[in-house]
């Protein structure tokens, strides 16, 4: 049997190229205590704020409290699985979302994951923290351009500007989720002169059915070429619903820092305070 020296060279050449040099240590935890989408976990000593972390069966979650012997984490998911011992590893990635083009028209969960039953976002997307230091005010633009509502009541009472966060109060079933999607709706003559407005609409801690109304509506009217819609349902643990409107949010950055206006609508953040509430008495309930 004859051997090729050009053979041995490129097995060789690859063998090399795979060749690590130094050794490489995993800091591995262990799950102290688990409840209600909480997680106590013992042995991440240089695990970061709002850092992802692995559980051994895959579930990712967000680090929150660090303490002197304890870390405090989210699960984002069910903590189906994960119990008192499993091993936790740290990923040194900061909690993050992938944004782009591709999620325009999707309907899609707090970790950006398409949950409207059209298959996986073919296009290329870039990955964006969930949580990100804003822009200083040196650095900001003044607000001098309109964000026309389409209503004529409020567009001439109430000037909304490009850049302005504009808060919708009111009793229950008087109309405010009504405004925000005629204001994206009416969106759609800007889309249609090229120059559009991409909105965001977060659906917090509602009913199924509602979101995927709010979706057929928006459907109906031609608005879902230029919308995303964030959903984290009432069936969604605490964590999912808390962190629903970072994941609106750094969607909205995206346009931003590509140099387009974008409009997002939180539907409601009285339900993202109660989750947060939530998430904070859990993961402090092993406190003296």
């Amino acid at each position: 049997m004859s051997i090729r020296p050009d053979e041995v060279t490129s097995i060789l050449k690859e063998q090399l190229a795979g060749l690590k040099t130094e050794s490489e240590l995993e800091e591995v935890g262990t799950v102290l205590q688990v409840g209600d989408g909480v997680v106590r976990i013992y042995g991440l000593m240089k695990v970061q704020a709002g850092e992802l972390i692995e559980f051994e069966n895959g579930r990712k979650g967000l680090a929150l409290n660090l303490e002197e012997d304890s870390v405090g984490a989210v699960v984002l998911g069910t903590t189906q699985g994960i119990k008192e011992g499993s091993t936790v590893k740290r990923t040194k990635r900061i909690g993050s979302i992938k944004v782009g083009e591709g999620l325009l028209g999707r309907v899609v969960n707090t970790l950006g994951e398409p949950i409207d039953g059209r298959g996986p976002i073919e296009e290329v997307l870039l990955e964006l923290p969930l949580e990100r230091k804003a822009p200083g005010v040196i650095y900001r633009q003044p607000v001098n351009e309109p964000l026309q509502t389409g209503i004529k009541a409020i567009d001439a009472m109430i000037p909304i500007g490009r850049g302005q966060r504009e808060l919708i109060i009111g009793d229950r079933q008087t109309g405010k989720t009504t405004i925000a999607l005629d204001t994206i709706i009416n969106q759609r003559s800007f889309f249609e002169q090229g120059a559009p407005v991409y909105c965001i609409y977060v659906a917090i801690g509602q009913k199924a059915s509602n979101v995927a109304s709010v979706v057929a509506i928006l459907e109906k009217h031609g608005a879902m070429e230029y919308t995303v819609v964030v959903a984290a349902t009432a069936a969604e643990p605490a964590a999912l619903q808390y962190y629903a409107p970072f994941a609106g949010a750094a969607i909205g950055e995206y346009f931003r820092d590509t140099g387009r206006p974008a409009l997002i609508v939180y539907d409601d953040l009285s339900k993202q305070a109660v989750a947060y509430r939530e998430v904070s008495l859990r993961s402090r309930e092993g406190d003296p």
